[in-house]
């Protein structure tokens, strides 16, 4: 765009403008610029391309790494442990916090280098006038002023306002997400005109369904709407996943609790006559078990195990955490056009003055449909008056040309007929649609006389007929009926062209028209939903998931479109893009509640949308292919853009894209997300009981004023060795069946909920009273303080093996999950108990842990003990199972929300 001098009045928008005034603007004329003006506007504007987002660098990466309160805490340990000159514990602390980075720096470069496409959608190649002479240039040529040419199946180059046009209609949908292609006209529209109603603009990006044009660029590069859009996904804050909310909130009350717990156990020991040294030694210690210093570890592993699960369902996730943003979404904002539907129009309807008949889609070895005279001439008037092209490829038919006249030719083949054989008949004479006449005609040789056939709107054809056609023969014709037919069939969403035809006596001249037609009916055509998209939103529906339809179409369509998917309910209302904007937030969020349809919904409508519906409370999912989607997609908790069909600026904004463009994948990840979240949430269980039981047992010794149940390094052993191959086995646990019958999780809910803190305190006192009692047992009858210690250690390691079967649900018994459904955590188990008894029995860990070999009698012992954690889980999971809903009701009423 040409700017206007510094402190003049913004001029109106190009669309707003009288052909004159735009070619004064832009200092061009009918010729087109002169090659030096344009060679010298290269200079000044740029080249017409999109300027690529920056990469973000490797080191920018990595550091993302360690941006986690926990690995804070884990950093702190590793220097304190420094300090004290305890390199083997600062060591292990180091290679978890690498490990960790290193996995989430892998899976984070190789998703960004699969999706960094962004500059694909600029046209290669243009047309243009340049000296009043045809050139063919490359797109990034293209400056503002250039008169450029338009033909049908070009992208257009640059934004662009229409000075002449032949038939011209555009698909817009990457903008505006309309499914149909729109005429466009030279004419000057409304200045307040959103984007889907600049007729006298083609945007760049945008296709040339069919006809030809020729007007000049506006626009070019980051000026473009498209540049535009693209410049605001950058300026656009990624928002938190819920899971770093709740990571933060929970590493926060971790910190507090080991700070408090270490500082407490230090301050009893010096109490009760422990030298200083040794207390803080073990307050150290201490401080290292409870910090659960392999979550980091676990939780990279679990997400990354659910990036690999998704892709296997055609689902690419771009970072860890969103692999479990979807299992705690509420809210699925979603576009229709190449989301819900196929993007392809689908003739679904027949209506002659004998009645309506609904047509099948078309398919390979499809039975003959039997037609009455009026529906096979309606079918064949289709075919005749068209340009596309259909063909089978192996079981599915694939079209080109204009969508509309291509879905006509398909209707054909679902009745049985060959369009080819028809379309054989010689033509003596084309009459191509034009928007002024709604109408486009051939005059065929058709069964050995000279015959009309015509196509187009409704009002216009019934201008142009006298009589219609039954199946008992012609009669007069009935304006009413037809028009009543076609508006019943409007408001169900349907695109509604109408079908005539006249047999003449004599070919006609090239300047005659059709007059004196019989009128054959109503071809209904829509945009079919996607097979399984329907189940997979009553899927939604019972995971507690609203999904909301944001779509650039019409309201007809789009409520016709949500009643059938089961979205909406017919007739539920619709709220129009336009009055978004002149709601306030209070009330968009309050109409929103109530409303499942957002129609005509510009890019800033959608973003809008995302942003109340988040403001409300919801964790918002958004799909899209379209630019138009696209700062919605960065806006919200998760973007899912469409792999296929989506455009690279989407899939650019997005954090998840699905690779077959299917709805139904979306059902497929939020699954795979809740079992993602279930496990990280399992392992947090884990983890947090095991070190919570360890501070309580040292705390409580101390208290009694008994010798300490565990040295520094045996409480490092447990946490370190014994968990950590445990653990990490956890995060391979396969989910659980009904995962998809509970609500999603809220925003405020913590990685562990109230139900697992309350059973951290059941799984706690068996460990607790029998670590204690058998520590106490061996002193009691004569073992030395390193055996006593040896047993309480070698308690709490077996206890923690039964501890597993209680973790790997949160419901179900542990004696209904096979051991085998999780061979890593089988063969992880054996392999901890295998480590922590060879340790008991070979001198250097002898001699490291100070501990000694153990009686037949003291295994016996331990081993009983340990399996009361079994007993008192499954009597809770008992308790909660038998009296969940009044318990559930309880606990969400009395219960403070938890803060981790």
């Amino acid at each position: 765009m040409l700017p206007a001098g510094e402190g003049a009045p913004a001029p109106p928008p190009w669309h707003a403008l009288p052909l004159p005034e735009v070619e004064a603007r832009l200092g061009t004329g009918p010729h087109g610029l002169p090659a030096a003006e344009a060679a010298s506007r290269l200079a000044r504007f740029g080249p017409n391309e999109l300027e690529p987002a920056p990469p973000t660098p490797w080191y920018i990466t990595l550091l993302r790494q360690f941006r986690s309160p926990v690995i804070y805490i884990l950093l702190a340990a590793a220097l304190v442990t420094l300090v004290l000159r305890d390199v083997v514990d600062a060591a292990v602390i180091a290679a978890v916090l690498l490990l960790n980075a290193s996995i989430g720096f892998t899976q984070e470069r190789r998703a960004e280098r699969s999706v960094r496409a962004l500059m694909s959608l600029v046209a290669p190649r243009a047309r243009v006038l340049r000296d009043g002479h045809e050139r063919e240039i490359e797109g990034r040529d293209v400056v503002p002023g250039d008169l450029v040419l338009l033909e049908s199946g070009m992208r257009v180059p640059a934004d662009i306002r229409l000075v002449q046009v032949t038939g011209l209609v555009i698909d817009q949908s990457l903008l505006t997400g309309e499914s149909e292609g729109v005429a466009r006209h030279a004419d000057p529209v409304d200045e307040a005109a959103p984007i889907a109603d600049r007729a006298c603009m083609a945007y760049s990006g945008s296709i040339v369904v069919r006809g030809r044009g020729r007007g000049y660029a506006v626009a070019t590069g980051m000026a473009t709407e498209l540049g535009a859009i693209a410049g605001s996904i950058r300026e656009q804050a990624t928002p938190q996943t819920p899971l770093q909310e709740r990571m933060e909130r929970f590493a926060r009350t971790i910190g507090v609790i080991v700070a408090l717990g270490a500082l407490v156990s230090f301050l009893l020991g010096v109490a009760v006559g422990e030298s200083p040294s040794q207390m803080f030694k073990v307050a150290v210690a201490l401080a290292v078990a409870v910090v659960p210093e392999g979550l980091p570890v676990v939780f990279t592993v679990a997400l990354a195990l659910g990036v690999r699960r998704m892709a296997r369902r055609n689902a690419i996730i771009r970072k860890l955490p969103a692999v479990e943003t979807l299992g705690s979404t509420t809210v699925i904002g979603t576009d229709k056009t190449g989301t819900l539907t196929e993007n392809r129009m689908t003739v679904r309807e027949l209506w002659t003055p004998g009645g309506a008949r609904p047509l099948p889609p078309p398919g390979p070895g499809a039975a003959p449909i039997d037609l009455t005279p009026p529906e096979r001439l309606l079918l064949i008037a289709g075919v005749m008056t068209n340009e596309a092209d259909a063909f089978l490829a192996g079981d599915v038919y694939e079209t080109s040309g204009d969508p509309t006249e291509a879905a006509l030719l398909l209707a054909a083949i679902a009745a049985g007929m060959e369009p080819a054989e028809l379309r054989a008949a010689p033509v003596l004479l084309d009459i191509p649609f034009e928007s002024e006449r709604q109408y486009s005609t051939s005059c065929r040789d058709f069964e050995g006389a000279p015959t009309w056939f015509v196509k187009g709107a409704p009002e216009r054809l019934l201008e142009r007929s006298t009589a219609m056609l039954t199946p008992s023969g012609p009669v007069p014709l009935d304006r009413e009926a037809v028009l009543a037919a076609a508006h019943e069939l409007a408001s169900r969403g349907h695109r509604v062209l109408a079908m005539a035809y006249r047999a003449l006596e004599a070919p006609p001249g090239p300047d005659d028209h059709p007059e004196g037609l019989v009128f054959l009916g109503l071809q209904a055509m829509m945009d079919p939903p996607r097979p399984g998209v329907r189940e997979a939103i009553a899927g939604c529906r019972d995971a507690g998931i609203r999904v909301v339809m944001i779509t650039g179409d019409h309201a007809a369509t789009a409520s016709a479109i949500a009643a059938e998917l089961g979205i909406a309910p017919p007739g539920a209302p619709v709220l129009p893009g336009p009055e978004v904007d002149r709601l306030s937030d209070d009330d968009l969020r309050e109409r929103l509640r109530e409303t499942a349809v957002v129609a005509r919904a510009a890019p800033e409508h959608k973003l809008r949308v995302v942003q109340a519906l988040r403001a409300d409370g919801h964790v918002v999912a958004v799909t899209g292919d379209g630019v138009n989607d696209a700062p919605a997609l960065r806006a919200a908790d998760i973007g899912v853009a469409m792999g296929r069909s989506g455009t690279d600026v989407a899939r650019e904004a997005a954090d998840m894209v699905l690779a077959d463009d299917n709805f139904v994948t979306i059902y497929a990840a939020v699954e795979e997300g809740r079992v993602t979240f279930e496990n990280v949430r399992k392992v947090t269980f884990f983890l947090v009981s095991n070190g919570a039981v360890l501070l309580v047992v040292i705390l409580a010794a101390v208290l009694f004023q008994w010798p300490l149940p565990m040295v520094a390094a045996q409480l490092l052993w447990l946490n370190l060795v014994t968990s950590g191959i445990q653990d990490l086995a956890l995060a391979f646990e396969p989910g659980e069946k009904d995962v998809l019958k509970f609500p999603p999780r809220r925003r405020s809910d913590g990685i562990i909920s109230p139900l697992l803190w309350e059973r951290t305190v059941v799984a706690g006192i068996p460990r607790l009273i029998g670590t204690l009692a058998l520590f106490r047992w061996e002193l009691d009858h004569g073992a030395s303080l390193e055996s006593a210690q040896t047993v309480a250690l070698t308690t709490m390691v077996l206890f923690q093996a039964f501890h597993l079967g209680n973790v790997r649900s949160e419901r179900q018994s542990a004696f209904t999950r096979s051991p085998f459904l999780n061979p890593f955590l089988l063969i992880g188990t054996i392999a901890a108990l295998s480590l922590h008894v060879a340790a008991l029995y070979l001198p250097p860990t002898q001699f490291v842990l100070r501990v000694e070999p153990l009686s037949f009698e003291a295994w016996w012992r331990m081993i009983a003990v340990a399996s009361t954690i079994l007993l008192a889980v499954e009597a809770h999971k008992l308790w909660v199972r038998r009296f969940g809903p009044v318990y559930r009701l309880f606990v969400r009423r009395a219960a403070v929300s938890s803060t981790a």
